[in-house]
């Protein structure tokens, strides 16, 4: 699967957000290493700290299907702005294996990263 694939799944996730509050829409495509794609989207809560990111969304949906080696993901937002995962997102994106994040530019340009250069020193219980 190509990044611009990725990103077309992702951009149609992000139709789906639920953000009344922020209006900040995301979302987002994991590719795990079987080759299946599971998609998320953002859901706002009014109490905030109940709302979850589209990248967890979307890694929680491949583990909830069994998947648990994810290799990629693509994220996708409205608002004008170049989206960078959150470090909760971050956070459990090493926790599955992935490698790289697809981000989106506003003008439709993408930029990929490696995950340990996003998050250089992850939490862990060693």
């Amino acid at each position: 699967m190509t990044d611009r694939e990725l990103l077309d799944m992702a951009i149609e996730a992000m139709q789906k957000a639920y953000a009344p509050y922020s209006e900040y829409r995301v979302g987002a495509a994991a590719l795990t290493r079987s080759g299946r794609v599971f998609t998320g989207c953002n859901v706002e809560n009014r109490s905030y700290g109940l709302t979850v990111c589209a990248e967890r969304n979307a890694i929680f949906a491949a583990v909830g299907a069994g998947e648990k080696d994810i290799v990629k993901i693509a994220v996708v937002a409205g608002g004008g702005r170049v989206p960078m995962p959150c470090g909760a997102c971050l956070q459990v994106m090493e926790e599955f294996g992935v490698e790289e994040v697809v981000v989106i530019s506003p003008e439709g340009d993408f930029e990929t990263y490696k995950l340990r250069d996003l998050l250089p020193r992850p939490f862990e219980l060693d």
